[in-house]
């Protein structure tokens, strides 16, 4: 069965570890699996968890990719990358 988070907010260790890419396609794939209504219903709210779970670090990478184009300014020589911490 799939790990769920244990806290609001919390993200299991296996999913930290995907990529954005990675974890959308996990997500897509979970989408897929409840849209058909084929699923048992505890298999079912454990894919619905873990595709909770997957979006809010899809969410997460998203903000710091963001962060990370944000970070790019205009000075005087051009287009600049600054530090994001």
């Amino acid at each position: 069965m799939a790990r769920t988070p244990k806290a609001e907010g919390e993200i299991p260790s296996d999913i930290e570890t995907l990529t954005f890419e990675q974890a959308l396609a996990e997500l897509e794939g979970i989408v897929k699996a409840l849209e058909s209504g084929q699923g048992a219903l505890e298999a079912s709210v454990a894919a619905y968890q873990r595709g909770a779970a997957l979006r809010a670090h899809c969410e997460r990478k998203l903000a710091e990719a963001e962060q990370k184009v944000q970070a790019i300014v205009e000075g005087p020589a051009g287009l600049t990358l600054r530090d994001v911490e």
